[in-house]
């Protein structure tokens, strides 16, 4: 009688047990649900978010391609618009210039007398200047390229037209130009030349007489060789030294002559020889050696005029009056 009781208590206790893992695993399941509806909800809202980017992002990528567009097409009417304002510049241009062209023709019309007087004072400048510059370049005549020049200046001035003004500000350059140039080459080559001949007959025709003291074999063998140098043979020969002279003057006379052209190449090969003549009819002495660097320097002088603005006055002339 006293163990019946204990049977139902320990079914009980089983059966509550179960009913526990029971309701655990229930509640487990409940949770894992309820997570698994939250993670699906996450994801799609993700996804959704996702979706309305894309959206945005390619919303804006068309309203970057339409901006880029009506960029584009504001570019194309900037170009459209500025070729279309040079078209008008150079339109409003070609009535300015077309207008001074009127202009000056009407007044050419209204005084037609003033207009061929200036024409024939420039046909005269252009003259003048031309034969200055002939005249400098084949005859080096420098006081004649002046005086040329200085008449083209005189006519130049009587003409009151400010659009000659550049041109006689050249003209008074290239006559300044000219006067710094000083005297002609070959009147200074002639005359210096001249001076050279002139002064020859006063070097000394002897060796001077001071001489260094002999060696002791020259003292020893001066009664039996007498020994003088090759270099030193002077013409001392009358007949020898008369047709020595007689062409040095003809070196010189070619010397001169070649000035007149001015030959420089002639010019110098005739002082050439005129340095080889004084070495055979003059003994070495200090006044030769003078003269012989006087006439070193007077091979290196020139006989051309060198002036490189030359002709630029008649250039600039030329170039004006065909403009107009």
């Amino acid at each position: 009688m006293s163990d019946t009781p204990t049977v139902p208590a320990a079914s009980r206790r089983r059966t509550g047990s179960a009913i526990a893992w029971v309701l655990v695993l229930a509640l487990l399941g409940a949770a894992a649900f309820a997570g698994w509806q939250r993670w699906e909800a996450v994801r799609e809202a993700g996804m959704r978010a996702a979706d309305a980017d894309r959206q945005r992002i390619g919303s804006l990528e068309e309203r970057i391609a339409t901006l880029r567009r009506d960029q584009r097409a504001q570019t194309a009417r900037l170009q459209q618009a500025e070729a279309t304002n040079r078209l008008l510049r150079e339109e409003v241009i070609g009535l300015g210039q077309r207008a001074a062209l009127v202009e000056e023709s009407v007044q050419r019309l209204a005084d037609p007398e003033r207009d061929a007087a200036q024409a024939l004072r420039l046909d005269e400048v252009e003259l003048l200047l031309a034969q200055g510059q002939q005249r400098l370049q084949l005859a080096g005549d420098l006081d004649g390229a002046r005086q040329a020049y200085a008449l083209a200046a005189q006519l130049l001035d009587g003409i009151a037209d400010p659009a000659w003004l550049d041109l006689r500000q050249a003209l008074t350059q290239e006559r300044a130009a000219l006067d710094a140039l000083g005297e002609d080459p070959k009147a200074v080559a002639a005359g210096r030349l001249e001076a050279f001949a002139a002064a020859l007959p006063s070097l000394p025709r002897e060796a001077s007489a001071a001489r260094a003291a002999p060696a002791w074999w020259e003292r020893a063998f001066s009664k039996v060789v007498d020994v003088r140098p090759s270099a030193a043979a002077v013409a001392v020969d009358p007949a020898d030294r008369a047709a020595g002279l007689a062409a040095l003057q003809l070196e010189l006379t070619l010397g001169q002559a070649a000035i007149e052209r001015r030959d420089e190449a002639g010019y110098r090969a005739a002082l050439s020889r005129v340095d080889g003549w004084l070495l055979r009819l003059w003994p070495d002495s200090a006044e030769r050696a003078d003269r012989r660097r006087a006439l070193q320097a007077l091979r290196q002088r020139p006989l051309r005029v060198e002036l490189p603005a030359l002709g630029s006055t008649l250039t600039q002339l030329r170039q004006q009056r065909s403009a107009r």
